[in-house]
């Protein structure tokens, strides 16, 4: 089993952003909400902590701080093109050094969160649509999806 013992500082690192940065790039997708789309990132990971499973990785990934860039970016593309980094750079850091399964389980641990924070709030006026997900949303959770490959 891998665990934070088999990583450097700066890899950890790597292997912690990438949740929250999928988070983030779903925020930034649509305007408003985002209150409360943090709040569900961070139940996300209070509900992955219940679930211990079979992978250290992602029981120690869940019961860290999430690790978040705090370089200020001068756009939401910019943002949007930082995170999707942090996350193909570390789905390639764990295909070194983390077993298939524990690979699996990551990745669909960020794509759980992706939706899971896009899912907080009703689209449209006031919520008045009724459609969890927005049409930017949806984008940017298949954009998220794309950097796990």
């Amino acid at each position: 089993m891998t665990g934070k013992a088999d990583f450097t500082e700066d890899e950890w690192k790597t292997v912690l952003e990438a949740p929250p940065s999928a988070g983030l790039i779903v925020i930034a997708s649509d305007r408003g909400g985002s209150i409360r789309e943090s709040f569900s990132m961070a139940k996300a990971y209070t509900e992955a902590r219940k679930e211990h499973g079979d992978s250290q990785l992602l029981d120690e990934i869940v019961t860290a701080k999430p690790e978040m860039d705090h370089t200020r970016f001068h756009s939401p593309e910019e943002l949007k093109e930082a995170s999707l980094k942090h996350i193909t750079d570390a789905v390639e850091l764990l295909k070194s050094k983390a077993a298939a399964e524990e690979l699996d389980e990551y990745k669909k641990f960020i794509v759980a969160l992706a939706n899971r924070v896009a899912e907080a709030r009703k689209e449209g006026f006031m919520g008045l649509s009724g459609d969890r997900v927005s049409d930017d949303e949806k984008t940017a959770i298949a954009e998220v999806e794309a950097a796990l490959q």
